[in-house]
């Protein structure tokens, strides 16, 4: 058995391929609302996809706050992975996180133009700790297959649910690719910030956790709308927004705290103006003359 060297798929989903391909077993991750939307609007499921990355994340990069000394100290800035400084900010440790989505996503494409499908909807990105610094990150998705007779160069990646799918379809604009944008932040805990963080007995703001919370979100934020730009979109569909804050003592009587903000989406282009997208991705009509009859005397 020959060592797999990263490129293509990976010898166990390549034999999965081929039993897709000899039994004609089409599976879905869709619940079956989603699933009846997208085959209205004529992408039926082919299979489920997946793709999956085991990275070790050691050096994070410079992670503190700048600053050195016993101190307190008064008024300290926040640093942010967006910064200009290459080290600054935990920049390394958010490349690392970026490298491990876009893998996870690229060999689920992968396994999608191996079904010789159009897109992948209802995607689901996860990620596991295995200890020992060791992440597993996952993407899991339902292909679809337009009925048509050509088909695009490659599959478009959502995240949305199928009836968002059929929706979008029917309003004039496609899914084309997953944004995410991704951000760290760290801020030394200065004398101001001390006090009001104890003010016991007090609702007080703590305003230099303020101003570390709106500097990781606001610069989440700018990478995803950087990456849906680079993506050649239209426009972009905001599905999730996550903070997460822990406290980090680089030294003896230093504490800074960080945060990580993550926005991910769906970047989405328009293909034509029609009509404005229905309130339900499936209507349903009764055809009994008979119930219609009973419906209008009503």
């Amino acid at each position: 058995m020959t060592e797999w060297d990263g490129q293509g798929l990976p010898p166990a989903a390549a034999a999965r391929m081929q039993r897709f391909q000899a039994d004609g077993v089409r599976t879905s991750l869709l619940d079956v609302p989603a699933a009846a939307s997208v085959t209205g609007v004529g992408l039926p499921p082919v299979g489920e996809v997946m793709g999956c990355m085991v990275q070790h994340i050691g050096w994070q990069g410079f992670g503190g706050c700048g600053y050195y000394g016993p101190s307190a100290g008064w008024g300290l800035g926040t640093v942010t992975s967006g910064s200009g400084a290459r080290y600054a900010g935990y920049r390394p440790y958010v490349d690392a996180l970026y490298r491990g989505y876009d893998t996870a996503i690229a060999r689920m494409v992968t396994e999608a133009q191996a079904m010789g499908a159009d897109g992948v909807v209802g995607v689901r990105l996860s990620v596991e700790h295995l200890g020992q610094g060791n992440r597993e990150f996952v993407a899991l998705g339902t292909a679809v297959r337009g009925r048509v007779a050509v088909h695009p160069p490659s599959p478009f990646v959502t995240d949305l649910p199928g009836a968002d799918v059929a929706k979008l379809l029917h309003a004039g604009w496609v899914p084309a690719s997953i944004a995410i944008g991704i951000a760290v932040a760290v801020r030394h805990d200065d004398y101001a910030t001390q006090r009001q963080a104890s003010a016991w007995g007090w609702n007080t703001e703590v305003s230099g956790y303020t101003e570390l919370v709106q500097y990781v979100r606001a610069d989440a934020r700018h990478t995803f709308e950087r990456h849906a730009g680079r993506a050649g979109a239209d426009g972009a569909v905001v599905s999730d927004m996550g903070l997460h804050i822990w406290e980090y003592e680089p030294s003896e009587g230093h504490r800074d705290h960080v945060a990580e903000a993550t926005v991910f989406g769906t970047t989405i282009a328009r293909f034509h103006r029609g009509r404005t997208a229905p309130t339900r991705a499936l209507t349903v009509l009764p055809l009994s003359a008979g119930l219609s009859s009973r419906s209008q005397r009503r």
